[in-house]
């Protein structure tokens, strides 16, 4: 089941359950006490339009940032945070509590926009791309320039412009890997490709990310 990550670089995971069926038998659980969700998820389950309100108002921000993350952008983005909410006002009733409540919202909100993305026929991945031999496939490095291994911290808005700039199937991988922390084979489950495939598209959305900021250290370095 996905950790979600603020990045692998820096990556403090969190362990979840296992996937929970979004279809399931309507059953009004009450959650752990633990959780700060636990009385305002049991009202919102038993029709309290006020707190869904108020999850709505939790949640909202880290499944637009999601959102935003796997499409690139921000109206879609918004469109897709207001699809998953609604999505969740339909089947809150199913959440069964087999793992944490924001990990099972996490899990609808990507389903939204992998379907988004599929009804507006965006090639997840490029199979033909994927297999053919790429000169970016090696480790290379160019002599002269700065080692992003060596340079510290990386600008966290030089980054995120990076990733908003990646195709739109390498971001998807990124995203789902590298941030949200899903492996490979769930990966490959969610989009209907092969694990190698799913490993091939991530090294090269790194390895296009690598020169992108890159790029961005040599820009600033001459200013």
């Amino acid at each position: 089941m996905p950790r979600s990550n603020s990045a692998k670089n820096s990556s403090s995971a969190s362990e979840s359950g296992p996937t929970p069926s979004l279809n399931g038998a309507a059953r009004t659980i009450t959650p752990s006490s633990n959780s700060p969700d636990a009385n305002t998820l049991t009202l919102a389950q038993a029709g309290d339009h006020r707190a869904f309100a108020q999850l709505y108002s939790i949640h909202k921000r880290r499944i637009y940032s999601l959102c935003l993350r796997m499409v690139g952008n921000a109206a879609e983005a918004e469109d897709l945070t207001q699809e998953a909410f609604l999505q969740l006002h339909r089947k809150i009733a199913t959440f069964r509590g087999d793992s944490a409540f924001s990990t099972w919202l996490h899990r609808l909100a990507i389903n939204v926009v992998l379907m988004h993305l599929r009804k507006k026929g965006l090639p997840v991945m490029s199979l033909d791309e994927a297999m053919q031999p790429s000169h970016d496939d090696g480790p290379g490095r160019s002599f002269g320039q700065p080692d992003l291994s060596l340079s510290g911290s990386i600008d966290r808005l030089a980054l995120e412009r990076a990733v908003a700039e990646l195709p739109a199937g390498y971001r998807l991988i990124f995203v789902l890997h590298d941030v949200e922390g899903y492996e490979h084979n769930e990966i490959a489950g969610m989009l209907d490709c092969s694990i190698g495939n799913s490993k091939s598209q991530l090294h090269k959305a790194r390895l296009k990310l690598r020169d992108a900021l890159r790029t961005s250290l040599q820009r600033e370095g001459q200013q």
